[in-house]
C-alpha cells in the first residue's frame, strides 16, 4: 500500500527515516495570493517582504535532493500566478525531481496547462464545491468558482488526467460542505480525478472562521460513507482515519516545508520554526531539530489517547491540530473522533 499522497510505500518511509533522508519537501515560493480562502493556513495573504530569491529558492532544493528528495511539493500564496514559476518548473524538472502543485488555478490558462503537462507535474486543484455561490464564498472572491472550472477546462485539453498527468482536487471538509462530499467524492473517482479531502487544520484563519467547525463524529461518519463508496463501487479499500481520507499523513518522517522567507518548519501544520535555510544548511538543521527527533520517534514520544490507540503503530493523528489546540506537537490529536470516542466513554 502506498501514503503519504499515495506515493511512497511503508517501507520507503521507514527506510527513508531511519537513514536521516528526505523523500519530499514542501515548498512556497510566495505567499502572494488572489483568493482569501476562509481556511486559509497563512496568517498574512498580502506580499511579504524579505521572501528567498529565485537562486535560494534553487539552492534549498538542490539541498533537499541531495538529502534524497524526489519529490517537490509546490505550495503557496498561489503557485500560478508565481512570476517565474515556468522557469522554476523546468529547473526542477531538470533535476530529475517529481513536481506536485497545490493550485487554486487563477493561472491556469492553455500555455500553462501544456507546460504542466510538458513537466508531468502532478497538479492539486482547489475545489471546496461544486456550487458557484459556496466556492466563491469559501475561497472570499467572487469568480473564484469559474477560475477554477477554467482551469480544469485547459488541463483536460492538456491531458489531465491520465495515467502520465496525475490530477486531484483538494477539498477541505467543512460545516458548509460537508452534504454534498459524497456526490463529489463519487463524480471525482468517475473523471479519473483522485479526490484529496482533509480535515481542516484548526489556526489561522480558521480560528476565526468557527463556522466552518465540523465534529469529530461527523467526520467520523463521513469517512465512513466515502469508504463504502469506494469499497463498493470502485474496488477501493481503505480504513477510515483522520486527517486525509483514504490515505496516511507519514510527512514528518520524510518531509518539511520551507516556507516562502526561508523558515523551516515540520509542516503547515506545526508552525515551530526550527531555524532559516539563510543561517543554516538544510540537514544541519534537520539533523540538529530535537523537534524532528520527536516527531519521527512518534511511538515513543506521542502523549494521551493518541499513545493508547491501536493506530498507534501506524498513525499520529494531525500534529498540526494538536499543536494549534494545544500548544504541544506531541499532544493528541483533540480532532480525532477515536480520541472523542474514550473521552465519552
Amino acid at each position: 500500500m502506498q501514503i503519504y499522497n499515495l506515493e511512497f510505500t511503508e517501507e520507503e518511509i521507514r527506510e527513508a527515516a531511519a537513514a536521516n533522508r528526505l523523500l519530499s519537501i514542501e515548498i512556497e515560493f510566495s505567499r502572494i495570493c488572489n483568493f482569501r480562502c476562509s481556511y486559509c493556513y497563512v496568517d498574512e495573504r498580502i506580499e511579504c517582504s524579505n521572501e528567498l530569491s529565485r537562486v535560494e529558492i534553487k539552492d534549498v532544493i538542490l539541498q533537499a535532493k541531495g538529502m534524497g528528495a524526489r519529490k517537490i511539493i509546490i505550495l503557496g500564496g498561489e503557485p500560478s500566478i508565481y512570476p517565474h514559476l515556468i522557469e522554476m518548473l523546468r529547473f526542477i524538472g531538470n533535476e530529475g525531481l517529481e513536481i506536485e502543485m497545490f493550485t487554486n488555478g487563477s493561472g491556469i490558462d492553455k500555455k500553462l496547462a501544456t507546460i504542466l503537462a510538458e513537466e508531468k507535474v502532478r497538479v492539486a486543484l482547489k475545489m471546496n464545491s461544486r456550487n458557484e455561490k459556496l466556492q466563491d464564498s469559501l475561497a472570499g472572491k467572487n469568480g473564484a468558482y469559474t477560475l477554477i472550472q477554467n482551469a480544469l477546462v485547459a488541463l483536460k485539453d492538456a491531458g489531465y488526467p491520465s495515467r502520465e498527468l496525475f490530477l486531484a482536487i483538494s477539498t477541505v471538509i467543512c460545516r458548509n460542505n460537508i452534504g454534498e462530499l459524497p456526490g463529489m467524492w463519487q463524480w471525482l473517482r468517475g473523471e479519473n480525478i483522485e479526490p484529496y479531502f482533509e480535515v481542516i487544520t484548526p489556526q489561522a484563519h480558521v480560528l476565526e472562521n468557527d463556522w466552518l467547525h465540523v465534529e469529530p463524529e461527523e467526520l467520523k461518519n463521513l469517512f465512513e460513507q466515502l469508504s463504502s463508496i469506494d469499497r463498493e463501487k470502485f474496488d477501493r479499500l481503505w480504513e477510515p482515519q483522520p486527517p486525509l481520507v483514504g490515505n496516511k499523513c507519514m510527512r514528518h518522517q520524510v518531509s518539511c516545508l520551507v516556507t516562502a522567507t526561508g523558515d523551516i518548519f515540520p509542516c503547515v501544520g506545526v508552525t515551530i520554526a526550527l531555524d532559516n535555510i539563510r543561517n543554516n544548511s538544510l540537514s544541519d538543521i534537520l539533523l540538529n531539530s530535537e523537534v524532528i527527533r520527536n516527531l519521527k520517534n512518534f511511538k515513543e514520544m506521542i502523549k494521551g489517547e493518541c499513545r493508547d490507540c491501536e493506530k498507534a503503530a501506524e498513525c499520529y493523528g494531525c500534529r498540526g491540530a494538536a499543536y494549534q489546540l494545544t500548544g504541544d506537537y506531541l499532544a493528541s490529536d483533540p480532532t480525532c473522533w477515536r480520541n472523542s470516542e474514550v473521552k465519552n466513554h
